[in-house]
């Protein structure tokens, strides 16, 4: 839509009391919501938004408006509004010029917004209903359905334009079993960046099933011990302790305001030779995927640490404006009402050599995580908490009975420097990330790992 706007006069009236950059995002999204609750759907709800932002970055500070109104003339005054904010002795160069940069193909075929409600309905019903057969003992199942179709487009003062297509899809699906006065859920989302052929591929009873069987088996499971052992961490465990306890602390904002444990450590080994993290928005249709982030920068795959040693940080244009650096494409929002902020996009330890299977023979004692749950992480000094969904224990190098109640604390930095075993399979787990008030879709992920010695809190007596 932008591409018709007088871009050179909103910019050179955004910055003419000065400043070093200023951009435009214009966004129009559509989100179907469908919930299933109480053997019932409870909502099935259509919205639609659509609006600006004008940014002008000036004394290495971010300005930002907005609006919901998008003709020409309401964006003028909205950059006559943010002019008056700036005071900047600096004076940006105004490109001229705008060409529009090549769409980059994210592979939807099938767009949610072409698929009639009652398909989504269909999916939704599947799922309540396979969830429900698992077992009598489950008393309450929530199936979520949600798609959102984004139209972007994002012209900045130095003469970039850009327009981009997002399509997330997700189904949810969250059940509680109970038996007698003890109550356990089970918790399993799937989605991404993709369209309703996703469930061509994924049978949304067998996401139910999960859940369920999940639900189910913590009942019966005996409570975890505590104390320090050996954990391994399953590639389906998904990576969210990469995630929470590592990738927040590399990202630029808080790395180099010296609020990260991984503060002024670049160069320095601060992982076992084992660990590669890597953020790579480039995956095709995984959650955290973009063709351009939401400065216009294209996606890339950033090299955070290699084989232990920290390569860098993840930045947006404001921080590599301020630290001389360059935007790694994850200047990120939730929508037109946010300025961007740094944020991961994939996020993951890379494969290593091992077979995940010989990992747990040659582990005689421990537990064996399937699946994280929530936590806490303090950013900067890398201590995390964080609770186990899904755990065994591990006796004589096998898998043995299920426990429940489990947490692991510790430190991130001293637990990536401290993991011995390495898989060669890789689990990606999906979610929505929070910061500052914004949330944007993630994928995260790894492989198997050992963790020769980590807290385990249980509530097993001894």
């Amino acid at each position: 839509m932008i591409v018709n706007y007088p871009l050179e006069k909103i910019f050179r009236t955004v910055l003419k009391n000065g400043g070093l950059f200023a951009d435009l995002y214009y966004e129009s999204s559509r989100t179907n919501s469908i919930v299933c609750d109480d053997d019932k759907i409870e909502k099935a709800v259509t919205g639609t938004d659509a609006g600006v932002g004008l940014r002008a970055i000036a004394n290495f500070k971010t300005f930002y408006a907005y609006g919901n109104r998008s003709s020409e003339r309401d964006v003028l005054m909205l950059a006559e509004r943010l002019a008056d904010a700036v005071a900047d002795n600096s004076r940006a160069t105004i490109a001229v010029d705008y060409s529009l940069e090549p769409r980059v193909n994210l592979g939807v075929r099938l767009s949610p917004d072409h698929i009639e409600t009652a398909r989504k309905v269909a999916v939704v019903r599947e799922a309540n209903a396979a969830a429900r057969r698992v077992d009598p003992r489950i008393r309450q199942v929530k199936v979520v359905y949600s798609d959102t179709s984004k139209e972007l487009s994002i012209a900045n003062s130095e003469g970039l334009l850009i327009q981009e297509d997002r399509n997330y899809t997700l189904l949810a699906v969250q059940v509680v079993a109970a038996e007698k006065d003890l109550i356990q859920t089970g918790y399993e989302p799937v989605g991404g960046l993709v369209g309703f052929e996703f469930f061509d591929e994924v049978d949304p009873a067998r996401v139910a099933e999960a859940a369920a069987r999940r639900a189910v088996q913590a009942l019966e499971a005996r409570e975890a011990p505590s104390g320090v052992m050996p954990v391994i961490l399953s590639s389906e465990a998904g990576g969210t302790m990469i995630h929470e306890a590592v990738g927040h602390g590399l990202e630029a904002d808080l790395a180099l305001e010296g609020l990260s444990v991984y503060s002024n450590q670049i160069g320095q080994t601060v992982a076992s030779p084992l660990i590669t993290v890597v953020d790579d928005a480039t995956i095709f249709q995984k959650r955290g995927s973009y063709g351009y982030d939401d400065e216009g920068i294209p996606a890339h795959r950033t090299v955070l640490v290699e084989s232990g040693v920290l390569r860098g940080y993840l930045c947006d244009r404001l921080y590599a404006m301020r630290f001389n650096g360059v935007s790694t494409g994850n200047g990120r929002r939730q929508s037109y009402k946010h300025h961007p902020i740094v944020r991961m996009s994939n996020t993951f330890i890379a494969p290593g050599q091992e077979d995940p299977a010989t990992i747990i023979r040659n582990t005689p004692e421990g537990l064996l995580v399937k699946k994280m749950g929530g936590g806490q992480v303090n950013t900067v000094n890398g201590d995390f908490v964080f609770e186990v969904s899904e755990g065994y224990l591990i006796r004589n190098g096998e898998v043995g009975d299920p426990v429940r109640g489990a947490m692991l604390a510790g430190n991130g930095p001293q637990v990536l420097k401290s993991i011995d075993r390495v898989g060669n399979d890789l689990g990606f787990g999906i979610g929505t990330c929070g910061k500052d008030g914004q949330g944007v879709p993630v994928a995260d992920a790894q492989p198997t790992l050992r963790i020769p010695e980590i807290v385990v809190g249980g509530t097993a007596r001894k």
